[in-house]
């Protein structure tokens, strides 16, 4: 099938799982790198909460990969998330989270991959895991054929099947109950196949064997897909959105550029692209550094952003670049803003214990240590209001996010009481409700095992804190639009701009600016 190039997507389909396990991302991964063999612009997405599969697909698209996610997210940031990040390409590719179905709890459909078909009007091709399978494979796919009227599946993809042979009888089973398009299957590959750990697969970063390069891995999972699967089908695969890019409404500071330093290596590889987007919207220059490998932080940083990560895999590492740990140290006792998640809240504490007994010093910044666990800690969506004024904005701002952490804080730790707790979590599968989200006397320091996404609230992304002090100057909302005549005035009838509303006049293109003060501008909205 050719495609013809324009600068939306003509191809759109959703790759959802029975559950997890199945194989998804290699399913995923596969078409990825066939559709680009073949010229194609590829532009992947990943449902739910997930920073590792992205960074797979990212690699093999050669496109930054996004996160959809219809619990953390409202419908509208989806939509937006989509249009904006598929500009450009011939085709997105999303693969789902979990099964088809599961989400934020059991009940609903809130969060699932089955959701954010709905929302986005996204094709969904179902991959079901064969290896253990024959002519029950039909009951399987006849359930969830039927689970949900109003979702028809597009298509289904049978992964890990041992033979042709074996594909046939599935084949025969399926086509005997079941409606569904068979679009072909994958045999089992170790050429192709992701080693795991704890937190889920190992990170795109990790390719020390030369037999599994990333260019190796790419020329095998193109080839896997190109013999198996019926490609021209799924690019005949159409999303329901308008998918025509809107800018986005912004704020602009009226204050000097921002420079936040990012810790991006090995050891930390845990961050939404769209977290950053929104920080770059509102002013600042993102400046990544190594932990592991920098000796320094860069110069004239204002501000720091440690994400998660695997920075017990790399313990011995990071605890032996003394002068890394020192200048953060430093950095945090400067009063700068410092805002640190799950791996980055690790980073900073007196000491890390991994699994083996050793414990590693740290930047001995917060009066805690953490030891890691054999087992899952604080799992799931949570909902996080703000307790007191941080650095992510006022008490009472609500923002959601998710944790997944195999380590803890102990039970009895000194130092705990000197700390203030900004967080107010709510954790959507246990019901669970806590205070967290750890702070200093006389810092700015913001800590958490909280992996928050700023499009949830994306005033949190705003620069609140600059060298210590409130900023308060005025600022603007941009109207990037080609507008109908705008009236001069605008009515505002309380503390906070919640809304604005922009009246249709003469025709006439203008590029208007509205000026307020950046305490009333909390949280907007913008209606054209």
């Amino acid at each position: 099938m050719t495609i013809e190039k324009s600068s939306t997507p003509s191809s759109a389909f959703l790759l959802a799982g029975t559950a997890s396990g199945v194989g998804k991302t290699t399913v995923t991964l596969a078409i990825i790198a066939a559709l680009r063999r073949r010229g194609l612009v590829v532009q992947p997405f990943k449902s739910g909460p997930d920073f590792l599969d992205t960074g797979h697909q990212t690699r093999i698209a050669g496109r930054i990969s996004r996160n959809l996610d219809t619990w953390m997210m409202s419908h509208d940031s989806n939509r937006l998330v989509l249009q904006q990040a598929a500009n450009g390409a011939d085709v997105i590719v999303a693969e789902g989270v979990m099964g088809l179905f599961d989400g934020k709890d059991g009940t609903t459909e809130s969060g699932s991959s089955a959701e954010i078909a709905k929302v986005l009007k996204l094709p969904v091709v179902l991959v079901v895991d064969a290896s253990k399978s024959a002519r029950s494979i039909a009951a399987v796919l006849l359930g969830f054929e039927t689970f949900d009227p109003t979702l028809p599946l597009a298509g289904v993809i049978l992964n890990r099947v041992a033979s042709e042979r074996h594909f046939r009888i599935l084949e025969t089973a399926i086509l005997s109950r079941c409606s569904t398009l068979i679009l072909g299957w994958l045999p089992r590959s170790q050429s192709v196949s992701i080693p795991e750990r704890h937190l889920g697969l190992q990170t795109a970063e990790e390719h020390a064997d030369p037999a599994h390069s990333p260019e190796a891995q790419f020329e095998a999972l193109a080839t896997l897909a190109e013999s198996h699967l019926n490609l021209d089908h799924l690019l005949s695969l159409r999303c329901g959105v308008d998918l025509t890019p809107v800018p986005a409404p912004r704020l602009v500071i009226d204050a000097p550029r921002v420079r936040r330093g990012v810790a991006r290596d090995a050891a930390f590889t845990f961050y939404y692209e769209d977290n950053f987007d929104l920080l770059r919207e509102q002013g600042a220059e993102i400046v990544p550094f190594s932990p592991l490998q920098d000796r320094a932080l860069p110069a004239s940083l204002d501000a720091l952003y440690l994400g998660g990560g695997y920075p017990e895999l790399y313990a011995s590492q990071l605890s032996n670049n003394t002068s890394m740990l020192m200048t953060i140290r430093e950095f945090v006792a400067s009063k700068r803003p410092v805002y640190a998640e799950c791996g980055g809240m690790m980073y900073l504490t007196r000491s890390i214990t991994t699994k083996d007994g050793q414990e590693h010093e740290m930047v001995n910044t917060l009066p805690f240590a953490v030891e890691m666990t054999s087992h899952l800690d604080r799992f799931g969506y949570v909902t996080v209001e703000l307790a007191r004024d941080c650095l992510l904005g006022p008490a009472g701002t609500t923002v959601r996010g998710h944790s997944f952490h195999y380590s803890q804080i102990p039970d009895k730790t000194d130092g705990m009481s000197a700390l203030s707790k900004s967080y107010k979590v709510d954790y959507s599968l246990s019901a669970r409700q806590e205070f967290e989200g750890f702070g200093l006397p006389e810092t700015n320091l913001l800590a958490s095992y909280i992996h928050l996404h700023f499009r949830a609230d994306p005033a949190v992304a705003r620069p609140r804190y600059i060298t210590g002090r409130k900023m308060d100057q005025p600022g603007m909302i941009a109207l990037p639009y080609e507008l109908d005549h705008v009236g001069s005035r605008i009515h505002v009838s309380s503390k906070r701009i919640t809304q604005i509303r922009v009246k249709v006049g003469q025709p006439r293109a203008v590029n208007h600016q509205i000026k307020f003060s950046q305490q009333m501008a909390q949280r907007f909205r913008i209606k054209p």
